[in-house]
């Protein structure tokens, strides 16, 4: 730890270098989990080295995304919880870039706070570490910085980026979607990290009772339900990536299943959505009573309990959900793609 540098005058203005240097310190053991064998520089550097390992990829093509977690970090700081919205962070990235194909390679995280307390970023890193290291891949650098009169002494946002690569061959695209491929979901494991000033309005959550568990959410505490993180299916797809011809992914983010699902399906197609095989946590069932919300607006505003939908040759759905089921995740279908000049309907 550097104990050589530190400014008075930055001090009184309310940034705290050794802080800084302190967070760092706490954060290393967390950092060490996430590292592969691309990575090619350790923390504290101007910039963060990965090599990349192309053997069986005859025409790599980067992939990167970036996001944030919203207005969830709300939740975090109400509850006082810090060390689950950095998964949500890590998955809104690589959850994205696996509906092309791509392995994620490498993260980077920023933070920013109006008061470095050094326990709290090393949670905040400590829950990103935990979503790199369920997605494989390795958390190279990032920014923590300090700005006093900008944000809450305890407030803070946090926002990543990802790269990953897939050969070009195999990038997933919907050129050999046709009518009759089945649609197949992913569980969600609630509200993900989409729709939040829309909960916040309807719980009214500044004064909601977040703590005292509730027999509607199966004994979790509202805060518990909501905070629950956004679920990272990067490994399972990427296996069965290997074994199916995947036709379309679409990860459920924000804009839900009518903005979502489209996105993987050329013109000429859609996708009809079963409701009744649509299997949805009670969270959302609670969203929609308190709020008094049309099941038209909580399709297009939520996951739903549909955390990511993977489209397959008919012939090929069983094979795609005993691999799906043999790396943990438990898929059912809910659909299929129909001829059509609606991209969705929810039947």
């Amino acid at each position: 730890m550097n104990t050589n540098s530190r400014s008075e005058a930055y001090a009184a203005a309310g940034v705290d270098i050794t802080a800084g240097y302190r967070a760092v310190e706490l954060m290393k053991a967390h950092i060490a989990r996430t590292m592969t064998s691309g990575v090619c520089s350790d923390v504290g550097g101007f910039g963060g080295l990965f090599e990349l390992d192309l053997e069986g990829i005859t025409k790599p093509v980067l992939v990167s995304g970036t996001d944030g977690v919203g207005t969830k970090l709300k939740i975090a700081f109400l509850m006082d919880r810090h060390d689950t919205v950095g998964i949500d962070c890590v998955a809104m990235c690589v959850n994205d870039i696996i509906c092309c194909g791509a392995k994620p390679l490498f993260f980077l995280d920023y933070i920013a706070c109006g008061k470095n307390v050094p326990e709290r970023i090393a949670d905040i890193v400590k829950g990103v570490c935990d979503g790199c290291v369920q997605s494989g891949a390795a958390l190279i650098g990032g920014e923590t910085a300090e700005m006093p009169g900008f944000y809450p002494e305890d407030e803070y946002d946090l926002a990543g980026y990802c790269t990953g690569v897939v050969d070009k061959a195999k990038i997933i695209d919907n050129k050999t979607m046709k009518a009759g491929d089945v649609i197949i979901a992913l569980p969600s494991s609630g509200v993900h990290s989409n729709g939040f000033s829309l909960v916040r309005k309807v719980f009214d959550v500044e004064n909601a009772d977040l703590k005292t568990p509730r027999e509607e959410l199966g004994g979790k505490s509202l805060g518990e339900a909501l905070l629950a993180p956004t679920r990272i299916y990067v490994k399972p797809v990427l296996a069965l990536l290997e074994q199916v011809a995947v036709r379309g992914i679409s990860h459920i983010t924000g804009g839900g299943f009518y903005e979502n699902i489209p996105r993987s399906i050329p013109d000429g197609l859609g996708a009809r959505i079963r409701r009744d095989a649509v299997k949805t946590p009670p969270i959302f069932g609670l969203i929609q009573k308190t709020g008094n919300i049309s099941e038209r607006d909580m399709f297009n505003t939520y996951n739903m309990g549909v955390g990511m939908s993977i489209i397959v040759p008919a012939d090929e759905a069983d094979k795609a959900l005993e691999i799906l089921k043999a790396n943990g995740e438990d898929a059912y279908v809910i659909g299929e793609i129909v001829e059509s000049g609606e991209k969705i309907t929810i039947v």
